[in-house]
């Protein structure tokens, strides 16, 4: 076994303490930014002049960002909620039991993330108006939820098939039901893999900005990411107020991310060794 020398493990901790750098200081210059009292008029700044809590005020409160937090929060929620269940039986469906098309089905599975959401635009908005649920936040969870389904189903497939039906079928003999074998048997198996899609859906659902400015018709309903793009002006910017809304959407992206990152590590390790 090579020793490693001094001079290349100082080359690799720098080249570490480089890249930890290079990805962190975008963060850094967004929340401290956030808490600068001269970032209104004299836009962001490596180094703050101090440290005020006024942008965030003047976010929450005449900004009104904490009903589009809201209604992100709520959007999001319910596109993971229903993409999470709607994926896992269908990938059980098409795992399981065999149908006619059944290969078919999966190809046009994956054909669908191929499509440009920019191509999308124009049919979904004639949709949403033809069943009247436009400037609805059920109508933009919709929408949501048939762009995260493909890439949930596809993803829990693979979990699901690589379950042992050996499993399942000494829950029957054991006298499990269908229903008590999926919960006591594959549900807990599969969870990784419902975490790992869960996270993918709440970050399209709470990322996305396209489809709610287009299909959001009443400034109260806007999201997160929508109610951001009102504090751009046309002639100026106030850098204050984005780099603090910035940083209140940030944040329940990585209390997310803490409060799933055991279960999606163990997700992402399971789904690369099958």
């Amino acid at each position: 076994m090579t020793r490693t020398g001094p001079w290349r493990r100082l080359g690799l901790g720098a080249a570490v303490a480089a890249l930890l750098a290079f990805t962190l200081f975008p963060v850094y210059w967004m929340v401290s930014s956030a808490f600068d009292p001269g970032a209104d008029h004299r836009g962001a700044a490596v180094l703050p002049e101090g440290l005020t809590l006024d942008h965030f005020r003047y976010v929450l409160d005449t900004g009104e960002f904490g009903r589009y937090l809201t209604n992100s929060a709520l959007v999001g929620l319910g596109t993971v909620l229903l993409s999470g269940l709607l994926a896992l039986f269908a990938a059980v469906a098409v795992a399981r039991f065999r149908f006619r098309m059944r290969t078919k089905v999966l190809v046009m599975v994956l054909v669908v993330q191929m499509v440009p959401l920019e191509a999308l635009v124009i049919p979904l908005f004639l949709q949403m108006r033809d069943l009247r649920l436009l400037n609805s936040l059920l109508g933009l969870t919709i929408v949501y939820l048939a762009f995260s389904l493909p890439f949930a189903i596809w993803t829990l497939r693979g979990f699901v098939a690589a379950v042992p039906q050996e499993l399942e079928e000494a829950a029957y003999l054991d006298g499990c039901g269908w229903w008590r074998m999926f919960r006591s048997v594959l549900l807990p198996l599969v969870a990784p893999g419902l975490v790992a899609t869960s996270v993918f859906a709440f970050i399209v659902a709470w990322n996305e900005f396209v489809f709610a400015f287009v299909f959001m018709q009443d400034d109260a309903k806007y999201t997160a990411a929508v109610g951001l793009h009102r504090f751009f002006g046309q002639y100026s910017t106030d850098w204050g107020a984005v780099m603090a809304g910035s940083t209140l959407i940030t944040l329940p992206v990585l209390i997310f991310f803490v409060a799933v990152q055991r279960r999606l590590a163990a997700g992402l390790a399971a789904g690369a060794i099958r």
